[in-house]
C-alpha cells in the first residue's frame, strides 16, 4: 500500500508530539513494507524533497504571513488576526499538495495537522477520489490557537474568536472518510461541541515503544540516597502547570527533595521562573535526552492546566516504572491510569499538588520503587498494534487503471 502522509511538522523540525507521532507512524509503516510519502512545512523560502529513514519527505514553504511553529514572541494582534483569516481557506498552500498527489498516485492520504496548509487540502485529495483519514492531534478543528485554553484556563464553550475563525471548520469535517483520534478524551470533546458526530471515528494511540533505557536505577553524583526526585518535562509554558508545579514547592514540609525540570521554553519566561524560585534543590536542565532524565527521577509530575489530548510525558513515565503526580486534566487520566503508583489532583491548585506532593515524601522508599506494568497493559502503543489499527482505517488497496510505471 502507498500512504501520503500531510503533517505540518515533519522531524527534524518538531515542536510537539503530533509531528513525532507523524514519524514514528511513517516510519513503522516503512517497516511493515508499505511505501510511505510525507508532505510538511519548512521555514525555507523554496520547496526540497529528502529520503528520510526510508520515507520519502516533501518540505514546502509556509504560505501565509509568518512561521508560526515555535515562535519565542508573538507577532502582534493585527498579524495573528491575518495569519488565521487566511488559514480559514487557503487554496494557494493547497496548490503544490494536489500536484504531489498526482505524481504520487497514493492509495490513501492519512492527514495528521494540517494547520499551515488548511482544511483546503482536503479538497484536493477529495477531488481526486482518495480515501481520507484524519488523525486529530489537538483542536485545531474547534479552536484557531488548537488547544481550548485561553486565560489561564480550559475552555468550555467556544468564544466569538473560536466560531469566527474557525467557522467553515465544522462542515469541512464531514469530508474525511474515517477520523483517529488519539486519545478517548480528544475525541469526547470535539463530540460534545457537535463535531465529527457523523464521521466513523475510532481511538488508536499514537506509538511508544518501551525503551529498556528507561529503567535502569542511576543516581546523579553528589545526590543524597534520601532524597526524593521529582521531574518535571516538557515545553516550560504557563498551560504545561509549570507555575503550579513551583508554587507547591513551597508547600513541602521536608526537606529531603529535589525537583528536576528538563525542557525549554521562551528564554525571558523560564528567566523569570528560575529568579521566583532560586531554591538551589531546584535544577533547570533546558533540553535533555529522555531516557537519562527518567533514569535520574523518582517521580514525575504532570501538572498541565490545559487538556492535554495524550501527553507523551504520561506513556514515557509509565513504561519507565516511575510513580506519577498528574494533573486530573484531558487525557492524563486516561493514560497515566496505567500506571502502578499514580495519584491526581485538581488542575491548578498548588495546595492539591503539595499535599500529594508531601504524601510521596512520607513514603518515599515506596514512591521510589520502579513499578512497570504488565506488558498486557501497555499494548495498546507497540508498532505491529497501531500499524494493524491504521490498516484497518486506510482499507484494502482498490484495483486500479492505473499504467505500470517502466
Amino acid at each position: 500500500m502507498k500512504v501520503l502522509i500531510i503533517s505540518s511538522l515533519y522531524p527534524p523540525h518538531v515542536v510537539g508530539g503530533a509531528e513525532k507521532a507523524a514519524a514514528q507512524l511513517a516510519e513503522a509503516l516503512v517497516r511493515h513494507h508499505h511505501e510511505v510519502v510525507v508532505v510538511s512545512l519548512h521555514p525555507e523560502s523554496s520547496a526540497m524533497v529528502e529520503d528520510r529513514n526510508g520515507v520519502r519527505v516533501y518540505r514546502l514553504p509556509i504560505d501565509n504571513f509568518y512561521w508560526p511553529f515555535g515562535r519565542k514572541e508573538k507577532p502582534n494582534g493585527f498579524y495573528r488576526l491575518a495569519w488565521h483569516i487566511r488559514e480559514l481557506w487557503n487554496s494557494l498552500a493547497a496548490g503544490p499538495i494536489g500536484k504531489i498527489l498526482d505524481t504520487e498516485k497514493p492509495d490513501v492520504v492519512n492527514t495528521h495537522n494540517v494547520c499551515g496548509f488548511s482544511l483546503a487540502v482536503w479538497r484536493e485529495v477529495k477531488q481526486r477520489g482518495l480515501r481520507l483519514v484524519h488523525t486529530v492531534h489537538d483542536y485545531y478543528l474547534m479552536c484557531p490557537r488548537c488547544t481550548l485554553f485561553d486565560k489561564g484556563g480550559n475552555c468550555e464553550t467556544r468564544c466569538l474568536s473560536c466560531r469566527v475563525l474557525t467557522a467553515n471548520r465544522r462542515r469541512l469535517a464531514q469530508l474525511p472518510d474515517s477520523v483517529v483520534s488519539v486519545s478517548q478524551h480528544a475525541l469526547d470533546e470535539h463530540l460534545k461541541r457537535d463535531f465529527l458526530a457523523d464521521q466513523p471515528a475510532t481511538v488508536i494511540y499514537n506509538i511508544q515503544e518501551a525503551s529498556k533505557s528507561y529503567a535502569t536505577e542511576s543516581l546523579n553524583e553528589g545526590q543524597q540516597a534520601e532524597d526524593l526526585i521529582f521531574g518535571f518535562i516538557g515545553r516550560i509554558e504557563e498551560e504545561k502547570g509549570i507555575e503550579t508545579l513551583l508554587a507547591a514547592t513551597r508547600c513541602l514540609g521536608q526537606s529531603n527533595w529535589k525537583l528536576k525540570i528538563a525542557g525549554k521554553g521562551v528564554d525571558e519566561y523560564v528567566d523569570k521562573l528560575a529568579s521566583q524560585y532560586p531554591d538551589s534543590r531546584i535544577e533547570w536542565l533546558g533540553f535533555t535526552d529522555a531516557a537519562k532524565f527518567y533514569r535520574s527521577i523518582d517521580v514525575v509530575i504532570i501538572p498541565s492546566l490545559w487538556a492535554e489530548p495524550l501527553p507523551y510525558v504520561c506513556v514515557e513515565s509509565v513504561q519507565a516504572g516511575r510513580s506519577l503526580i498528574c494533573a486530573s486534566s484531558g487525557g492524563i487520566p486516561e493514560i497515566a491510569g496505567l500506571g502502578s503508583m499514580v495519584c491526581f489532583f485538581p488542575a491548578g491548585s498548588v495546595d492539591a499538588l503539595g499535599e500529594k506532593m508531601n504524601v510521596a515524601l512520607n513514603s518515599a522508599e515506596e514512591w521510589r520503587q520502579r513499578r512497570v506494568p504488565d506488558s498486557s497493559k501497555l499494548f495498546q502503543f507497540r508498532e505491529d498494534y497501531v500499524v494493524d489499527r491504521y490498516l484497518r482505517e486506510y482499507g484494502p488497496v482498490k484495483p486500479t487503471s492505473r499504467k505500470a510505471t517502466p
